[in-house]
């Protein structure tokens, strides 16, 4: 089953639709229990936190698009 999630992307142009992409994850400890966060490699887009009972299982995932909306670039990737 695919996931869709989102990242935020800084700079224009680092990926566009259709491209593979690799992510890292990453662990948070917070007040709200423990939350995870993925980065797109090498450093080029990163998601939002995630509580852990939505942990993604596969850190391979496909661009569906990129919105550009006032300088900020939302990168939207269906997870494998």
């Amino acid at each position: 089953m695919q996931r869709e999630i989102s990242f935020r992307m800084e700079r224009p142009n680092l990926l566009k639709e259709g491209d593979e992409v690799e992510m890292s994850e990453s662990r948070l400890n917070t007040l709200a229990g423990t939350m995870y966060y993925y980065t797109i490699e090498p450093a080029l887009a990163m998601s939002d936190n995630i509580p852990a009972a939505r942990r993604l299982t596969s850190l391979k995932a496909t661009v569906k698009e990129v919105i550009e909306a006032n300088s900020v670039f939302t990168v939207v990737a269906y997870c494998e």
